[in-house]
């Protein structure tokens, strides 16, 4: 007799075989929030849906195994079946990690699906919309990345029309593919740098979310690559120009009327409720341990300044305040008071992780009925050391080394981490400092080479 799972699967197969797939992606993400998966033949989809797809977790950064572990298994999640916009013969499902038919704890994925359960317990859904700023780029004959159009060069490339019709073949093809999937797509731009572009499309549900940004990834290195292009996602490419943010743009809703619990009871601008005030009061307790995870790399720290080699600002935030709509707030609130928006996190964060981590510390702030103190309205670049600390505003970490150990201190991090990716994450992180600070740069060699 057949049951009711295998007629879905048999569903599912029958459909996906009529839109010409002849394969299925079981997909989850490493620590870094890179996909990984393995291709199944289409006839063998009823088992992948069932599990049958096992990973050896020590072959990948944060899967926290010994090679003489079980494997874990790849369980897919039918609701986000995707095919491929630009190779339609593949169907992509996010998915999650079991081991021995029990949750993998140290899941991206079921890591930010246990702290949507606490929120859900607490009457909430938690709302994301995360904006993608990323470059685009080719090799020149030197081998350097540069832009994509010779035309690419102004001082302040932001919203350049003549830069964004050079690069719309590539960008005409990802938006479209975009909206094929659904995720209405409502502006893009040229963004503050030369090669970097900016999509913004609707909010959703955060795990929802976190599936589409990593998707996207995948898919903005596809298409860039078959135009001849590399797609990155580094935080901060160049020194001299802006770094690429993924700002989090958050509001919690009522779990069953979906009515936003955000909405500023005065209506006044720059302003959000007194539950909003708590979830905000809960980041900025915990933002030094949250910025390792949504600023998760060496790199990171050289986005988060105020001007550093540029001429100008870099537009990312330094301190840990909150405010109107200020850009210079680590957490802004752009007007009308509807959302909270976490200008912190980075392009190159996984976007589970850094989602649990802010939703972890704003469910704790409701909970304790924390104060997030006065805004900060002014910009916060130009105050002196002295007028911060009549403000009691504190800066972010300022390299991963800060970070990582902030992380390691805080018990919030090993509670929503859970042990295992707690140690996985703060070890392979130590690392990575480790290796950059032995590093020799281009710089050091410029600046000292020849100096003594």
């Amino acid at each position: 007799m057949t049951g009711p799972a295998t007629t879905a699967a048999d569903s599912l197969r029958a459909d996906l075989e009529a839109k010409g797939v002849r394969y299925a992606l079981a997909s989850f993400v490493d620590l870094h929030g890179v996909s990984k998966a393995k291709a199944v033949p289409l006839a063998h989809l009823g088992q992948m849906l069932a599990g049958s797809e096992l990973f050896t977790g020590a072959a990948l950064d944060g899967v926290p195994q010994e090679v003489s572990d079980n494997e874990v298994a790849a369980v897919p999640d039918p609701s986000t079946c995707t095919v491929l916009p630009w190779q339609p013969e593949l169907a992509w499902f996010a998915s999650d990690l079991h081991l021995q038919g029990e949750p993998f704890a140290a899941c991206s994925r079921n890591i930010l699906q246990r702290v949507r359960a606490e929120a859900a317990s607490m009457g909430y859904r938690f709302n994301l919309g995360i904006e993608t700023e990323f470059f685009v780029l080719k090799r020149d004959a030197d081998g350097r990345a540069v832009p994509f159009s010779d035309r690419d060069t102004l001082e302040k490339p932001a919203y350049d029309v003549r830069g964004l019709l050079d690069n719309l073949p590539w960008l005409d093809e990802l938006v479209g593919a975009m909206n094929q999937l659904g995720w209405g797509v409502y502006s893009f731009d040229h963004e503050d740098g030369p090669g970097q572009f900016e999509t913004d499309f609707d909010y959703a549900d955060a795990l929802t979310m976190a599936d589409r940004l990593t998707f996207f990834k995948l898919m903005a290195k596809e298409i860039a690559h078959r135009h001849g292009l590399i797609a990155s996602f580094m935080p901060k490419p160049f020194g001299d120009r802006t770094g690429s943010g993924a700002h989090y743009n958050m509001s919690l809703a009522d779990v069953e009327t979906g009515q936003n619990l955000f909405l500023s009871e005065s209506g006044a601008p720059g302003t959000v409720s007194r539950l909003a005030d708590h979830f905000i009061a809960g980041i900025l307790r915990h933002a030094a341990a949250i910025c390792a995870v949504i600023a998760p790399t060496v790199n990171s720290y050289k986005r988060l300044v105020a001007q550093g080699s540029m001429s100008g600002f870099t537009w990312a935030p330094v301190f840990i305040c909150y405010g109107n709509n200020n850009r210079t707030n680590m957490l802004r609130i752009p007007s009308p008071g509807a959302r909270v928006e976490c200008r912190a996190a980075d392009i190159s964060c996984n976007p589970y992780l850094g989602a649990a981590m802010i939703l972890a510390a704003g469910l704790e702030g409701i909970r304790e009925q924390l104060d997030p103190g006065q805004p900060n309205l002014v910009n916060a670049y130009t105050l002196t050391a002295d007028q911060l600390a009549e403000r009691g505003i504190g800066m972010l970490p300022r390299t991963l080394a800060e970070a990582i150990e902030a992380f390691a201190v805080d018990p919030l991090s090993k509670k929503v981490f859970g042990d295992a990716m707690f140690d996985a994450y703060v070890t392979y992180k130590r690392q990575e400092w480790e290796s950059y600070h032995c590093a020799v740069s281009d710089w050091e060699q410029k600046r000292y080479l020849e100096f003594f």
